[in-house]
């Protein structure tokens, strides 16, 4: 029944948008995307990078995803770690699972991010 994932949506505060970049775009590398005109006045962003779609709506009253969260796959963790430090975001290391070399991040809203590799 289930072909695929389109996006994964997490919420941000009202305002938020500027922060949204430095991060999803900035840290993270990833592109802003166009939103369609008909949600254009609803605030927030929108993000793609490989296969990997990220779109970030206003919620009101705001409250971060701590639990639940999206795995962005990259092609080696170190050096995203390395990335992210140089960027002055703190990572944790996460329980490594057979196929997956993760660690855990918060966006500038406190969001939940997994950054994962996936291991041979």
């Amino acid at each position: 029944m289930i072909d695929g994932l389109h996006h994964v949506q997490l919420a941000m505060p009202e305002g938020g948008e500027d922060a949204a970049r430095a991060f999803y775009g900035g840290v993270l590398g990833m592109t802003e995307a166009a939103k369609p005109s008909a949600l254009v006045g609803r605030g927030g962003v929108w993000f793609e990078a490989g296969g990997a779609r990220v779109h970030l709506g206003v919620e009101r009253p705001f409250v971060p995803a701590r639990k639940a969260h999206p795995c962005l796959l990259v092609a080696d963790v170190g050096r995203a770690r390395a990335r992210l430090a140089a960027a002055g975001v703190a990572s944790a290391a996460g329980e490594d699972l057979p196929d997956l070399r993760r660690v855990y991040v918060a966006d500038p809203f406190g969001n939940r991010i997994e950054i994962a590799e996936i291991r041979p």
